[in-house]
């Protein structure tokens, strides 16, 4: 069975997920962290638990999404996988990382696979469906657990409202297609995770 630990990160206050079963096997979703201190809160949880993280991956990459690519992906010797749409994005990241205050930001390591829909995300005894569900982002996915009934929905939805689309590959038809076309068809008993409102307007 798959229990999903969640930390907020970063001054966007973005959701990262860590999801692991009963083999101790893990997957770190859109791992914000970016200050020494979140890094260690992320950490720490993966030791104390005895975790073994197994895979690295983007719902999209969004800058507050990929902060901890590096750190991760060092830390556990983890690739990074991602949909090959959102590439560009992921390149863009260090040209505007310093607007936003992020002067010591580690560039993001290349993805070693793209995700696509169709395809599964395989850990311990566990597996996700892909979905692609673009519109906040050209290239955004979301994982689904058809057994237990939740998702992981990265930016698609925030509490009482949706993803933002004006940012560069933003789409709001495509957004809202994807909302009615691949969330909505879901069974009614299945937990979104979602990104909830914060106090900053700029968020991504």
């Amino acid at each position: 069975m798959i229990k999903i630990q969640t930390f907020t990160f970063n001054p966007f206050q973005e959701n990262t997920y860590l999801l692991f079963d009963e083999t101790k096997e893990c997957i770190i979703i859109d791992p914000g962290c970016y200050e020494k201190a979140e890094r260690e809160i992320l950490k720490t949880f993966v030791e104390v638990n005895e975790l073994k993280p197994v895979k690295l991956i983007n719902t999209h990459c969004h800058i507050d999404h990929v902060l901890g690519n590096r750190f991760v992906a060092n830390t556990w010797g983890l690739n990074l996988e991602i949909h090959e749409l959102d590439l560009p994005l992921l390149h863009s990241v260090k040209d505007y990382c310093t607007a936003y205050g992020f002067d010591n930001y580690d560039d993001s390591p290349e993805p070693s696979t793209f995700l696509e829909e169709g395809k599964k995300v395989h850990f311990g005894n566990s597996t996700l469906d892909i979905l692609f569900t673009p519109g906040h982002a050209p290239g955004h996915i979301i994982l689904h657990s058809p057994e237990q009934k939740f998702v992981i929905a990265g930016d698609v939805l925030f509490q009482m409202s949706i993803g933002r689309t004006d940012l560069p590959g933003g789409d709001h038809d495509t957004l809202i297609n994807s909302i009615k076309t691949v969330l909505l068809p879901l069974t009614e008993e299945t937990q979104v995770f979602l990104r909830t409102r914060t106090k900053y307007q700029y968020w991504f």
